[in-house]
């Protein structure tokens, strides 16, 4: 039996994927030493079984093994959880604290999401890499720490650093030693071993027979994009063994419970894989989609409504909406006619085709991507009563990357 064989079955990694091994064959070589490790990988991939893999099979296993997710805890206070705080060091801080720093001396910490600490912390956690020297929060006096840092984001980090939000610097301390962790669709082969052990498990739990799949739900099973992963393809099998009675699922069972492939992760083909980006951006640029074409819609309908007012004719089918619409210095040229030139008195109505000769239409500058998240930001904000909260869980975005959007856009959140 081989170490990866033995890694495998101590920590349930199920595959037999060559990238998989690759992936566990350099956490093996690497534990042993106190070398820094970076683990990459897409969202639900299981990143976090290399960290405890590295610890378990290194010098240190007998001490302290600390995760922290670093986007689950507040900007404002992550200074405090990762290095201490001293008493009175601000509001609420009625007595010293121990940091994960200070806590894990001797053993490994795991920082789940790196790439979410703001960068006042990234400069405070670069110190420590180089030096082992921390300090706490309210404190000028440096503390010293023995301990073994792995890392693991789902962010492209060279391009958070050519935006930006990430430290170059920091970037090299912590990749000493990269592990890419592949994903679901790269490994093909493994996923009706998992789809197998996810519904044997629910079968155990639940008193219930396990469900098997015939050759079509398991070829489409690994045609299947899986744009969340491991995480995806439990719920799946989890939903199918609860609800559906037939224990043979058929690729029509199947079918039902895969959502429909759309822009950023269709189903693969003939085995290529597309770019598979899950960031928040895109999640951001989909609503302000949606929303522009809402307001089309709604202009259509105010400008057929202002064409029957005027007396016009619609416009026949094929016709361009948009050479219809008024330009901006036709729109400058909206007046009221005189009351006597109007049967009745009142005012008349400048026609909406009346080209203005004096002024000219101006360039209508192209919104960037940049315009389109300010705009769908605000615009949440706006709906939620400056709620940041709510607005985050509405655009599909963390609260700390809302507030690092409205930094980085300039937005005045009581616009």
């Amino acid at each position: 039996m081989t170490e990866i064989t033995t890694v495998k079955q101590r920590f349930g990694i199920i595959g037999t994927s060559p990238l998989l091994d690759r992936a566990l064959d350099v956490a093996l070589r690497v534990a042993p030493t106190d070398l820094t490790v970076l683990v990459t990988g897409e969202s639900g991939v299981g990143k976090e079984f290399f960290p405890q893999v590295i610890h378990a099979f290194s010098a240190r296993k007998h001490n302290k093994y600390i995760a922290v997710n670093c986007a689950a805890i507040p900007e404002g206070t992550i200074d405090s959880e990762l290095f201490g705080h001293e008493k009175g060091a601000f509001t609420g801080a009625f007595e010293a604290r121990k940091g994960y720093f200070e806590e894990a001396d001797g053993g490994t910490i795991f920082l789940d999401e790196v790439a979410e600490l703001p960068l006042s912390t990234q400069a405070r956690l670069l110190r420590v890499l180089q030096t082992g020297e921390f300090l706490r929060v309210g404190s000028s006096k440096v503390q010293k720490t023995d301990v073994r840092v792995v890392a693991a984001t789902n962010v492209d980090l060279p391009q958070a650093i050519a935006s930006g939000r990430f430290r170059e610097d920091l970037y090299y301390r912590l990749g000493t030693v990269p592990i890419v962790v592949p994903a679901l669709r790269e490994r093909p082969q493994d996923i009706p071993l998992l789809f197998r052990k996810f519904a044997s498990d629910v079968a155990v739990q639940y008193r219930m027979p396990a469900v098997t799949l015939d050759d079509g739900a398991r070829q489409l099973l690994m045609d299947y994009h899986w744009r969340g992963n491991i995480r995806q393809l439990k719920n799946v099998a989890e939903q199918i063994s609860a609800i559906e009675q037939s224990r043979v699922v058929t690729a029509e069972i199947l079918g039902r419970y895969l959502p429909e492939p759309h822009a950023g992760a269709p189903m693969t083909t003939g085995g290529m894989a597309p770019d598979d980006a899950m960031s928040s951006e895109r999640e951001l640029l989909y609503k302000v989609l949606f929303d522009m074409r809402a307001d089309i819609n709604d202009l259509k309908r105010m400008l057929g409504e202002l064409m029957q007012g005027a007396g016009l004719h619609r416009p026949a089918a094929g016709v361009d909406i948009k050479a219809l619409l008024p330009s901006a210095a036709q729109s400058a040229s909206y007046a009221a006619a005189p009351a006597s030139d109007v049967p009745g008195g009142g005012y008349a109505p400048v026609s909406v085709f009346a080209e203005s000769e004096d002024v000219t239409d101006e360039p209508v500058r192209e919104m960037t991507k940049a315009d389109m998240q300010r705009e769908q930001i605000v615009r949440a904000l706006q709906r939620n009563n400056g709620r940041r909260r709510e607005a985050a869980r509405e655009l599909f975005m963390s609260e700390r990357t809302l507030y690092r959007k409205i930094k980085e856009l300039g937005i005045e959140e009581n616009s």
